[in-house]
């Protein structure tokens, strides 16, 4: 039987030959793709100064090609859009309808309004066309602009939209992309490359696109290309071996750009265990974050705080929140969550050791494998928290804010906070412990800052950005000491 093939595409050509065989994500699956040592010298660009043709381009001409292309990237007419998805349903560790959910809305990811409000709010538009005057105090004029860099961008799989992100900062920023496909997802970005093709191949934005697969750690093709004179930006998603390993890699010239392994949580205040209309508005907001696309994001909650105020029978009632939300979750759309592909077994051997500890832990569902939760019963969350996944969570009572900040550390990415007038008390000291990020409960999976403005404690479009300064000045510049 033939093996799938992960394409590789080298700015406006389809590769397709030399092909050796890889392992899938866990093994299961296997598929070719062209070796990589036969072309990884074609990757970079030949020279630095080829990067001028995209200054060619005005701002208009870049959203003119994207949405043209979010056009042609339709699901239901895309035949390599249509195969990869297809591909997917293996190489993916979700279920084939949340795939189906990965794959909707690609047609309307470079909407011209949206694209524009990226570039705006992400960098500034003025700075990417042209020279911006700063006029300073003594008279000293700097001009400073954001030029495009040589970037490589190791993805994550755990969304088939993330090549679709990266294009879009790359293309903004007017930088070259190289895209090192990811093992649980080698598919998608080249379906995405190959449309580029098929749409403008010798289009300034199709040369500097390439996607190509790799085994990580392939040491014949990272030598060579993870080189200053090569890429001048690593943008690098993954986990916590993936990005360490990559670290050995950076030197002068050559900057990483890290979007580490993150986890998130809610806090819920004492309102929710007021009474039931509360609890049940709290408990529905809770399994969107939780349950939402099987929790398999950075994004989505693992552990929910719950304040307990003066509530006397404050664990009796978290334990109720808990078995709201556990049918919540159950109830929600089955094209949003479902039925865990393959419920992880050493979670489960954990989960049902908690099972027979009932003077601590209350296990709601679970049983089947379809998710489940964790109540402490001690204002303390299960020492596997950061394994929590498919639809498992812990809820754990607490007292104070102080009790929440000891779940907090430069891993948190997204905290879901409900009511919202308790962001006030979280707002101004979370970032202290390290959260990167507050939302109002129930929209922890909302998008918008992976495309807009800030991501993880940073702003990666900026980033990715080189500023340049440009000072005029009159005369000779004083340089006595400051008096």
């Amino acid at each position: 039987m033939n093996k799938p093939i992960a394409h590789t595409v080298i700015r406006g050509e389809v590769i397709d030959s030399d092909l050796i065989e890889y392992p899938g994500r866990g093994d299961v699956m296997t598929f070719v793709a062209p070796d990589p040592r036969k072309f990884v010298d074609r990757l970079p660009l030949a020279s630095p100064g080829h990067l001028a043709d995209l200054y060619d381009l005005r701002f208009d001409d870049i959203l003119d090609y994207l949405e043209e292309l979010g056009n042609r990237l339709d699901i239901n007419t895309n035949e390599h859009m249509q195969r990869a998805r297809e591909l997917t349903y293996t190489a993916s560790p979700v279920p084939p309808a949340l795939v189906d959910l990965g794959y909707r809305g690609f047609n309307t990811f470079f909407q011209r309004d949206k694209v524009r409000q990226i570039a705006e709010k992400s960098v500034g538009l003025d700075y990417l066309e042209g020279w911006v005057e700063h006029r300073l105090i003594d008279g000293v004029i700097i001009k400073v602009r954001a030029f495009g860099s040589r970037g490589l961008h190791i993805v994550a799989g755990n969304g088939p939209g993330l090549g679709l992100l990266t294009l879009l900062r790359s293309a903004i920023s007017r930088s070259d992309c190289i895209i090192k496909a990811p093992s649980n997802d080698p598919f998608t970005s080249s379906a995405l490359a190959m449309t580029m093709c098929d749409m403008a191949p010798d289009h300034p934005i199709t040369k500097h696109f390439a996607v190509a697969y790799w085994q990580g750690g392939d040491a014949a093709v990272e030598q060579q290309l993870y080189q200053p004179h090569n890429i001048e930006k690593i943008i690098a998603w993954g986990g916590f071996a993936g990005i360490k390993h990559v670290t050995k890699y950076i030197q002068p010239g050559l900057e990483l750009i890290s979007l580490d392994p993150k986890t998130s949580i809610s806090v819920v205040g004492p309102e929710a265990l007021d009474d039931e209309r509360q609890m049940q508005e709290a408990a529905d907001r809770l399994a969107i974050d939780i349950g939402g696309a099987n929790q398999a994001g950075c994004a989505s909650s693992r552990v929910t705080y719950v304040l307990t105020g003066s509530h006397q029978d404050g664990v009796e009632r978290v334990t109720e929140l808990g078995r709201r939300v556990y049918q919540a979750i159950m109830g929600l759309s089955p094209t949003f969550s479902t039925m865990p592909k393959a419920y992880d077994k050493e979670l489960k051997s954990h989960v049902d050791a908690l099972r027979l500890d009932d003077e601590w832990y209350e296990v709601i569902g679970g049983e089947r494998g379809e998710g489940a939760i964790i109540v402490s019963k001690l204002p303390r969350k299960v020492d596997f928290a950061a394994y929590l996944a498919d639809r498992t969570a812990n809820f754990v009572p607490v007292e104070s804010i102080d009790d929440i900040l000891l779940g907090i550390d430069a891993y948190t990415q997204t905290i879901g906070v409900w009511p919202e007038s308790l962001k006030a008390q979280l707002e101004n000291v979370v970032p202290l412990y390290g959260a990167q990020r507050l939302v109002t409960l129930g929209n922890a999976l909302y998008n918008g800052p992976l495309i807009g403005l800030a991501h993880d404690g940073m702003e990666p479009v900026r980033r990715m950005c080189k500023w340049i300064a440009n000072e005029v000045s009159e005369g000779i510049t004083d340089t006595s000491p400051l008096s």
